[in-house]
């Protein structure tokens, strides 16, 4: 990878992406407040199990979909694969998270590169994995590095999130991401060899999560 690529992928993989991850907790808020998750080891768990058997494990198996639909000029696919993760959303709370993330990266996109434009006029609504997939093929980043900058972009926010939650400190939130790196590295190297037909995820408890999250009575992040 050249210095500019690289730039490419720490800008596309930055916190301060201006998409709005800041804002929500996937569920972390009201696991947090029922008790589930209460100090880094238990967040560390939830954490772990997301990427071995859960949602982020799915989205960013689908994201190497998008990236290699939109490097092959597929649009169609691209189109098919953005409808196969919404119909995955279990909860109102995650489809608007995801498409609301995912339209602002987009839009993003198409001020820093307008050629990609063409390409998003057909469809309304992109899931945050199938815009970084594209956002990753437009600017040639490599696959494998950008599927580990997606997942530790998700895994970084979350850890955000139960800093101010828990509350935690500002090292033990750095320790925690420490730690996940074999967690992190064992995901992609597993998502980059799922076959169509592998895709799944025992995300039951994630969307039990939001659901309550949705009608928790004080919180501090976006429902």
């Amino acid at each position: 990878m050249d210095e500019t690529t690289l730039l490419s992928l720490l800008q596309l993989a930055s916190p301060a992406l201006p998409v709005g991850a800041y804002s929500y907790s996937e569920g972390l808020e009201t696991l947090v407040e029922t008790g589930i998750i209460k100090n880094a080891a238990t967040l560390e768990h939830w954490l772990t199990q997301e990427l071995t058997h859960g949602v982020a494990r799915l989205e960013a198996a689908v994201m190497v979909r998008a990236y290699q639909s939109f490097a092959k000029g597929d649009f169609s696919q691209l189109t098919y694969w953005n409808q196969w993760l919404t119909a995955t959303k279990e909860t109102a709370e995650l489809r608007e998270q995801s498409w609301q993330m995912g339209g602002s990266l987009l839009l993003l996109l198409g001020e820093i590169s307008p050629e990609v434009k063409p390409f998003l006029v057909e469809q309304e609504s992109w899931n945050l994995a199938i815009a970084s997939g594209i956002a990753a093929a437009a600017w040639k980043i490599p696959l494998t590095p950008a599927v580990l900058a997606y997942l530790q972009s998700w895994a970084t926010n979350l850890i955000s999130a139960g800093l101010k939650l828990i509350p935690l400190g500002q090292t033990a939130g750095q320790q925690l991401l420490w730690s996940l790196r074999p967690s992190l590295v064992a995901a992609v190297t597993v998502v980059m060899d799922l076959e169509d037909a592998e895709l799944a995820t025992s995300g039951w408890g994630l969307a039990i999560a939001s659901m309550a999250h949705a009608h928790q009575y004080s919180r501090i992040f976006r429902s």
